[in-house]
């Protein structure tokens, strides 16, 4: 629907037989708000700076006026949404109504809930981001023909997001699904959370050019160098697969590595839950077949069951930042 014709539904009465929802983001560096109908359509968005590092309180008054723009914007009043979902980048505990630690901006058991609550007077769901990107790309993405899906986002870190039966899977208490901290390495390198040995400490951007920057000290000449304008400090996730692209050796070698680290994380989750598809998100996932097509064969010789029953398919995401505000916009949907 086109923003005239939606306004002339609107002037006419005609809107009032959909629903609305109201989808918050919050990210380290931006908090995004939308309004997406109940068609997926995401009929207005508006994005202010986080300015991470200030209280809880401040944050969350941001977040909801944000929010309610993004409903003026929409052509809509508060009264006409259904209800407010909110990805944020940890998890609420149930037994205390706070969010549990969110590392970009300083909290530790903050009451997000409640301080959001304040501000925006509709039904309030909020659950980790990773979730919601999975829960978005299943609902109206890559996997939208699915009722089972995984999603890995990679980027600084490694996030996870579990949906099962068209519904976000998190555990019993909701803080499950940390597809990121899983062991991957006993007592191997030391991860952001303080365990060592994560998926994450292997997976992650930040994980991928630690590796490349030790493997260029001993091989100054390689063409990820060059590719860096012969600058460590100017290595990031995507040189080492655009020097593999052009056939480096060293380049092939560090992506060889990895997406044999990263298949033996997702057969993991592949023996457990057997989804459907596997869905790569975040700033890695960009470099498209160089990555997917190795990975999809190891994950074939180091997944219990390959041959017998198969595996499921590797994919990249579609919706990029769209995914995780429409998968927040239907929480309510996943309760």
């Amino acid at each position: 629907m086109n923003k005239q014709s939606f306004i002339a539904g609107q002037a006419s009465g005609q809107h009032a037989a959909k629903k609305y929802y109201l989808g918050l983001d919050l990210g380290g560096t931006n908090i995004v708000a939308g309004v997406v109908d109940e068609d997926y359509n995401i009929l207005s968005k508006k994005s202010i700076p986080a300015n991470a590092g200030r209280p809880v309180e401040e944050v969350t008054r941001d977040m909801a006026e944000v929010g309610k723009e993004a409903v003026r914007q929409a052509g809509l009043q508060l009264s006409d949404v259904s209800s407010c979902g909110t990805g944020v980048p940890s998890c609420i505990n149930p037994a205390t109504n706070l969010l549990v630690h969110a590392n970009n901006f300083g909290w530790k058991n903050v009451p997000v809930y409640d301080c959001l609550q304040k501000h925006i007077s509709l039904p309030l769901y909020i659950s980790n981001d990773a979730n919601c990107a999975a829960y978005g790309e299943v609902l109206a993405g890559a996997a939208k023909n699915c009722t089972d899906a995984i999603m890995l986002t990679l980027g600084t870190g490694v996030g996870g997001g579990i949906v099962m039966n068209r519904k976000i899977y998190s555990g019993a208490d909701t803080m499950g699904a940390e597809l990121g901290h899983t062991k991957l390495v006993y007592n191997g390198i030391r991860c952001t959370c303080g365990q060592y040995g994560c998926l994450e400490s292997y997976c992650s951007s930040t994980a991928l050019i630690r590796r490349t920057k030790e493997a260029v000290k001993a091989h100054p000449g390689s063409m990820i160098m060059e590719m860096a304008g012969h600058d460590t400090d100017r290595i990031d996730g995507k040189t080492v697969f655009d020097s593999a692209k052009k056939g480096d050796p060293l380049a092939a070698e560090i992506v060889d590595e990895y997406t044999g680290y990263l298949a033996a994380g997702i057969s993991t989750f592949i023996v457990i839950f057997r989804p459907q598809v596997i869905i790569l998100g975040g700033g890695i996932a960009h470099a498209g077949e160089i990555l997917l097509e190795p990975l999809n064969k190891k994950l074939f010789t180091c997944t219990f069951g390959a041959e017998e029953i198969g595996i499921p398919k590797v994919i990249r995401a579609a919706l990029g930042n769209d995914a995780g505000l429409i998968g927040a916009a239907f929480l309510e949907k996943s309760i």
